[in-house]
């Protein structure tokens, strides 16, 4: 064996790049490809595939044999992946003992590796933040945390700051403020003082506009655009822009597309809204429009909008929706929208 400085780190990379590569097979090209990066000679190539053999970790299909090259290593070799997650497990489990307490591991156990090596200098610089800082006593917007942390601004909202945040349950605590388009809305001064409040969302301008003038007469304390899928961060600020000590309910209406039923969905894990069944029941007895075939399924969603309706009604949007058809919120003109916003008793919903 052949040993020179750096040679466990040679190695550790070696393993590392073998955990990621996609096939249980590799043979001698795409082996030294792989390696390429982290050797620097082909005696160096050849005493790390030998020590990996020696490992079990690759081992030689001898239909294929060797080469003829000294040191000779097999033309073929086939990866053992079990192996690699043992060591790479255990590779976890030393970070997890090296870091901040606070920081949970668990989620990079059951999942794909690379997630982890690409993971793995944001953890190590989360971690340098807590030790340093401790948790924050307070919120700060986004880009501000994110440059502290990561020295990007852009980090946590543009490049999957938070989904890994996320992943080590820490997102919450280490106190961001979102950063979001505000909330646009309207309010009617009779039902702010209610402490029962009704606050109506509804996907586009069209709607919005056909709405407005009605608002003093509604039993709702707020008229919410949600702009199509800008909702879903947008309802983040209600708290900080509507700032009433009440009991608040949403109700949503939106495109029944599947689009429309995927923005509501989405904003269902953020807030308790109801669908504003009135209206799509209005919309179901109207001819639907063609050329949503385009539209991509998300089963789950579907199956959680389903639920509002009858068994027959269900049956009914599920073949729409799969012959490409759909309803638009425009598909009611202002005084349908208008009637029904105002003669239904929506307090029944809740």
């Amino acid at each position: 064996m052949i040993y020179r400085i750096g040679w466990n780190k040679k190695m550790k990379e070696i393993r590392e790049a073998l955990a990621l590569y996609p096939k249980k097979t590799i043979d001698i090209n795409a082996l030294q490809e792989l390696c390429s990066p982290f050797v620097d000679s082909y005696e160096v190539f050849a005493e790390s595939v030998l020590a990996l053999e020696n490992e079990g970790i690759l081992a030689m299909i001898k239909s294929r044999g060797r080469s003829l090259r000294k040191p000779s290593i097999a033309l073929h070799y086939r990866i053992h992946k079990a192996k690699l997650k043992k060591e790479h497990h255990h590779l976890i489990q030393q970070y997890r003992i090296q870091f901040h307490p606070d920081i949970n591991l668990d989620y990079y156990y059951q999942h794909d590796p690379k997630q982890w090596y690409e993971d793995l200098p944001y953890l190590m610089r989360i971690d340098e933040y807590l030790r340093t800082n401790g948790f924050p006593a307070e919120a700060i917007p986004a880009p501000e945390r994110s440059y502290e942390i990561a020295g990007d601004e852009k980090w946590i909202t543009e490049k999957e700051g938070k989904e890994l945040l996320e992943r080590i349950h820490l997102y919450e605590k280490i106190q961001i403020m979102p950063v979001s388009e505000p909330l646009q809305f309207a309010i009617n001064p009779a039902s702010i003082q209610e402490q029962n409040q009704l606050h109506f969302i509804v996907e586009n301008k069209t709607t919005f506009q056909g709405i407005l003038p009605a608002i003093k007469q509604s039993t709702f304390a707020t008229l919410i655009y949600g702009s199509g899928k800008a909702i879903i961060q947008s309802i983040e600020q209600f708290d900080q822009q509507y700032p009433v000590a009440a009991t608040h309910h949403f109700f949503y209406f939106g495109d029944l597309d599947r689009e429309g039923i995927a923005i509501w969905h989405s904003l269902s894990k953020k807030i308790n809204v109801r669908l504003a069944l009135p209206f799509y029941h209005a919309c179901m007895k109207k001819q639907p429009a063609k050329g949503k075939e385009y539209q991509k399924q998300r089963i789950e969603a579907e199956e959680a909008f389903f639920q509002s309706f009858s068994e027959e009604e269900q049956l009914r949007i599920k073949q729409l929706l799969e012959d490409g058809y759909y309803y638009p919120q425009e598909i009611l003109k202002t005084r349908e929208l208008k009637q029904i916003w105002e003669e239904t008793n929506w307090y029944d919903m809740i």
